[in-house]
């Protein structure tokens, strides 16, 4: 079986280090780069199935980086790893076209898991409309959720959210990233919002047992498929 080949661009020599020998340790090819300038044509040279992009890089940055990936191949899961948090920085990575932003520092087993969560469950530019959730079939563009016993109408704001745990399924989704990319800010009242809609969709569900949007508990979501 082929093995997984990650790009990994960082410039932190020891994170680096670590990371690269844990991941190959659990199965995975890593290209290691530490100049952005030389990340695109790593990239081009062995065409990987994951590209982990620090963000603070000498020469060129992650998001410069990520961008003419993009304009290459809209299709490889990109991962941003990095120590910057401000909403408007994980705002920024989701709109060049990242399937995941995780913020340093973190843990090795989470970012395996997220790994294999979008080598799994790749989300492209191009990804269909319409969905399977179990006994449900979703659709994000007509914001329609169906069930053999109903059918219901959902609005933009709860179509965006599902779409968005569905996309990430099997992996946390923290409240900060929700907050931030659905509502624009992460203050008390957008928090006591996304409550509410999070019990809304919870209820549309619960037709299928199957289907569970857990709380992780000062965390975020996991929505799970059984």
């Amino acid at each position: 079986m082929k093995q997984p080949r990650i790009l990994y661009v960082e410039d932190e020599i020891f994170l680096a280090k670590i990371v690269s020998e844990t991941l190959q340790g659990r199965g995975f090819e890593v290209v290691l780069e530490g100049d952005g300038a030389k990340a695109l044509q790593r990239f081009e040279e062995h065409t990987p199935d994951v590209c982990l992009l620090d963000i603070m890089l000498p020469n060129k940055d992650g998001f410069e980086i990520a961008d003419a990936i993009r304009d290459r191949n809209t299709e490889v899961p990109i991962i941003f790893l990095s120590a910057k948090s401000e909403a408007n920085d994980v705002v920024n990575g989701f709109k060049l076209g990242a399937n995941d932003y995780i913020r340093k520092p973190f843990s090795m087993e989470e970012l395996i898991v997220r790994i294999e969560n979008v080598l799994r469950h790749p989300v492209t530019a191009g990804e269909q409309d319409e969905m399977k959730l179990g006994e449900y079939v979703f659709n994000s563009k007509r914001q329609t959720l169906a069930h053999p016993q109903d059918t219901r109408k959902l609005s933009y704001r709860e179509s965006e959210l599902l779409r968005l745990l569905y996309q990430n399924r099997n992996a946390v989704v923290e409240r900060r990233d929700i907050l931030n990319l659905l509502w624009g800010s992460d203050s008390f009242f957008n928090s006591r919002n996304l409550d509410v809609y999070i019990t809304k969709l919870r209820n549309y569900l619960k037709l299928d047992p199957g289907i569970e949007i857990i709380t992780i508990k000062g965390i975020g979501y996991r929505f799970v498929l059984g």
